[in-house]
């Protein structure tokens, strides 16, 4: 019986003997190629995470760079607002000395007529006081706003009363019951009119 276990294989048994080996061999053989594209795949996943991670820093750095910016540009923006915010309360209290002193003037007259009884004299020094107040608004630039027998102009005069009168044109000007004044384009008071028709 021994005999017949070693008769030669037939062919189909060596095909199958054949197949069954390379079976074997791919058998073993798919796990190492499986191993080397993990591998492969692995490296490429740490090169892309690296690649990763260094953007993330890069962005990082950019991020805290214009952080720094941003604080230092605040800090600046702070130091100018208080800086103007002092010049603005400096200017405004040269401003006001300035203007007190140009007035302080007209006051000087004002005591000057005060110490007179007679009236001939009070009435020159009230006039000559008039004049040197006319002076000082000139000299800051505000004048008077004319509007007598001038075309009412809403920009200019305040209407508070109004008459129907044939001899005077249509949104005339008759009478100025207070005077207005004006500094370059700003009106510091509107004149206060009476308006015909």
């Amino acid at each position: 019986m021994q005999e017949k276990d070693k008769t030669p294989q037939t062919e189909v048994e060596l095909e199958t003997e054949a197949e069954a080996s390379a079976e074997q061999e791919e058998a073993v053989e798919q796990p190492q190629k499986k191993d080397k594209e993990w591998k492969k795949e692995a490296r490429r996943l740490e090169a892309e995470l690296a690649a990763a991670n260094k953007k993330l820093e890069e962005s990082a750095a950019a991020l805290a760079e214009s952080n720094d910016k941003y604080l230092h540009m605040m800090a600046e923006y702070d130091n100018f607002r208080k800086r103007t915010a002092k010049e603005r309360e400096g200017l405004y209290a040269d401003a006001y000395a300035d203007l007190l002193v140009k007035i302080l003037p007209v006051l000087d007259n004002l005591e000057r007529a005060a110490q007179y009884s007679d009236a001939a004299t009070v009435g020159q020094g009230v006039t000559m006081t008039l004049k040197s107040f006319i002076e000082v608004l000139g000299n800051l630039g505000i004048t008077e706003i004319e509007a007598l027998n001038k075309p009412f102009d809403p920009n200019l005069h305040n209407a508070v009363m109004h008459v129907e009168d044939e001899q005077y044109g249509e949104s005339e000007v008759i009478e100025v019951l207070q005077k207005g004044y004006i500094r370059g384009d700003k009106v510091l008071r509107y004149a206060m009119v009476k308006v015909a028709n």
